[in-house]
This record gives structure tokens, sequence and C-alpha cells, in this order.
């Protein structure tokens, strides 16, 4: 028994000296053990001689590599938006006031194109600001003796003579002004005086709403509804009332060439008609000139000359049913400086019956 007590005693004790063996040889073995061994020796070695060169320390665990990243396609870079401009708003005092009195030259970025389509929905409440030049770099003006077409803001006086036929030469005295006051809405009035070699008298007073049509950089259509009110007399040609629709237009697409012209009817319907020898009528205008010289070349600034003709087809029966009268002839217009001008003209009657042999018309025009 007691033999069997110290057999056991003795086996524990070989197991536990086993136990420890293997724990020492584990922590001999050890990454951290190896590398203060390392560490050691090439201590050691180095202090034995400096002649060889230590080989690079390997790290003791591999390099940590990036996390490998899900591949995505790169989202489109998407550009700022850019605010839309706010349109001002308009009262009808402000449309009209800043379309008779403001600056309608300085910034020109105001004007904008209008079509036919937008004739009921666009520019009636917006102020009227002067339109750039056309396509071809012309400017848009007035010539006498030819159709408007676009819309100004100025006033000139016209002074005219018709010769003949015979010694019946007549002179007419006239200060026409164009109002602006929206971008599709503007007035014309003509306030003159005519006379023949027996009197001088007030001429019939003449108004005409305008409308825009349209308008872009290279056209401009418009109708005017002239209203004429028997103010003369009719021992000048004057004296009764009429209605003149017409249509415009003013085209400028290829360098300083100009075409304008229009047609319209006049309808005479109250006061001295047959005293006055009106008569309704058909009538047609087309003109063609070249802008030669630059706005700033005063005293011959925005030098053109142009050539209009002019068609009037009596469509009554108040005379002759083939009464056709033709004109035509040169005209110019020029810049003088300060946005004075000097205009001419001379119109030429071709056909028979003539009521003059010709006439000469001259204005001086101030835009403002």
């Amino acid at each position: 028994m007691k033999r069997n007590l110290e057999t056991a005693k003795a086996t524990r004790q070989a197991f536990c000296i086993f136990s420890l063996s293997l724990t020492a040889l584990a922590l001999a073995s050890s990454p951290v053990n190896a590398a203060s061994s390392s560490t050691k020796g090439k201590t050691q070695s180095s202090s034995h001689s400096t002649k060889k060169s230590a080989k690079p320390t390997q790290p003791a665990y591999p390099p940590v590599q990036p996390t490998a990243q899900p591949s995505y396609a790169p989202r489109p870079a998407v550009a700022p938006v850019a605010a839309a401009p706010v349109e001002r708003s308009y009262t009808i005092g402000e449309v009209i006031s800043e379309s008779v009195f403001g600056d309608v030259y300085a910034d020109p970025s105001r004007w904008e194109a209008l079509t036919f389509r937008q004739l009921f929905t666009k520019g009636w409440d917006k102020p009227w600001v002067s339109p750039p030049t056309g396509g071809g770099g012309a400017p848009r003006m007035g010539w006498l003796n030819a159709y408007d077409g676009v819309f100004y803001r100025l006033s000139l006086g016209i002074f005219s003579w018709a010769h003949g036929p015979g010694s019946s030469d007549a002179y007419a005295g006239t200060l026409t002004s164009y109002t602006p006051l929206s971008e599709r809405f503007q007035i014309r009035t003509d306030i003159g005086l005519a006379s023949n070699r027996d009197q001088t008298n007030f001429a019939d007073f003449i108004i005409t709403p305008r409308i825009l049509l349209s308008e872009s950089k290279e056209q401009t259509q418009s109708l005017d509804i002239a209203f004429r009110t028997p103010t003369g007399n009719s021992i000048n040609g004057q004296g009764y009332a009429s209605i003149n629709p017409t249509y415009n237009f003013w085209t400028n697409y290829w360098k300083g060439l100009v075409i304008r012209g229009g047609a319209g009817f006049t309808i005479p319907y109250a006061g001295e008609i047959a005293n006055a020898g009106a008569r309704s009528t058909f009538n047609a205008n087309l003109a063609a000139g070249w802008y030669f010289t630059d706005h700033d070349a005063a005293p011959f600034g925005d030098l053109v000359i142009y050539v209009a003709n002019n068609l009037t087809q009596a469509i009554d029966n108040r005379g002759p049913n083939s009464t056709t009268t033709f004109s035509m002839g040169p005209g110019f217009r020029d810049h003088l400086g300060g946005n004075w001008y000097l205009l001419g003209s001379v119109d030429i009657a071709v056909t028979h019956p003539k009521t003059y042999d010709y006439q000469v018309q001259g204005a001086i025009m101030k835009v403002y």
C-alpha cells in the first residue's frame, strides 16, 4: 500500500515537470522571443565587426494590405444651375413713363425679340427699348417718302414743295412725332400747315396708332391705322376724314442694305370729300437703300442713299376707275451729330394724270 502511494506521487511529479518543460519550450519559440534573440544577435555581431553590412530587417508580421473597395461608376459632375433672371413687373404708368421719358438707349440687352404668335401675350406690359442694328449692321431709321416699319422716339419738322402741273405749286409744313408707349404700341402724330398760291391753312390733323406685329434682329413688321380729322381746308386738298390701315415692314439681312415698304388702303368717310378730290385708294410702297458710314462719322454719320417707289390706285367710283399714280425718286438721311439728322427726298410722278410733276422734301430731325 505504501509502495503504491509512493509510485503515484512520483508519477504526479513527473507529469508536472513534463508540463513545465512544454511551456518553457513554447515561450522560447514565440515571435517576440525570436525577435529579441535576433536583435541581441545583431547587436553582438555588430560589436565584433563593422565591415559586414547588416541585412535589412524584415517586419515581424506581413504588412497590412488596404481593404479592397467596391467599384462603382463615377457619378457625372453636375453643373451648378444658374438662377433664372427675375423679370420685373411694371404698372401701366411705369410702362408709359419709361417708354416716353426713360433712357431707352442705355441698355440694349433689355430689348427682346417679339413674334407674331405672341401678339396678344407679350410686349404690352413692358417699356419700349430702342432695337439693335439689323442683321447686316444697318441702323433702324425712318426715311422720307418711305413707310416706317420700325418704332422710334423722335420728332421731325418736314417742309415740302410740289411743282405743277402748270403753275399750281403747293407747299406744306408738318411736325411729325413718334411716341412709344410700350414694346408693342406707339402713337404717331402729324400736325401741319398746307398752302397753295391762294391760301394757307392748317392741314388735317392725323393721329396714327401703331402696333408692332413682330421684331427680330433682321426684320420688323408693324400695322399702322391712321385716323385723319378734317381740320384743314378743301382748297388745299384737305378737310376730310379718313381711315388708313397700312402694313409696314423693314429688313436688313446683309451688310448696309435695307429694304422696306408695305401696303394699305385709304378710305375717306366724312368731310369735304368731293371738294378735296379725295378718293378711296390702294397704296403701296417699296424702298431700298445702302448705308455708307458709321453713326459716329458726323456730320456724315449713318449716311444712307435710297430710292423710294410709291403706287396709288383708285378703287372707288368718284372718278375714272383707271386712275393710277406711280412716283419714284431718290432720298438721303445723314447724322449731323448730337442725334440731330438731316433728311431729303425727291418724288417724281411717272404716270398720268399727274397731281404734281415732282415734289421736293426736306426735314430736320431730333432723336431723344
